[in-house]
């Protein structure tokens, strides 16, 4: 996969992706194209090197992976407990594609305004207000 397919495939999973250079002005981070959904980061790579992908997901995941498959690594600048870094060199294709498409899920349901709704009901039950 290249750069180019890696961003279509990541503006194809849904019309709501948008992408951006947030960190241009910052030495080093000129290059990191990310992509968002509801204003939340998913996805992120830098298109000069291209060396790795990094994905939101579940920490338990996270675990297994590093442990049973190759590629899966840390990723720079963020919690190495629900990101992780997918080395471009080792991991497939289809398994690259997946593993975006449920990081987007992943975020898109923590922060649809559904689901903050129903988090900011949960809290209330909890803390007694109604």
């Amino acid at each position: 996969m290249n750069v180019e397919t890696l961003r279509d495939y990541c503006l194809s999973i849904a019309g709501d992706v948008v992408e951006k250079l947030p960190f241009a002005k910052i030495k080093g981070g000129e290059t990191v194209l990310v992509f968002y959904v509801c204003d939340h980061m998913f996805c992120y790579f830098d298109i000069e090197t291209f060396d790795q992908v990094v994905v939101k997901a579940h920490p338990d995941d996270i675990l297994i992976w590093r442990e049973s498959e190759e590629g899966f690594g840390n990723p720079p600048h963020m919690s190495a407990r629900h990101w992780v870094g997918l080395d471009t060199r080792v991991v497939g294709d289809a398994r690259m594609r997946e593993l975006i498409a449920e990081s987007y899920r992943i975020v898109k349901a923590k922060y649809t305004p559904k689901a903050k709704r129903k988090s900011r009901k949960n809290t209330d039950l909890d803390t007694g207000k109604a």
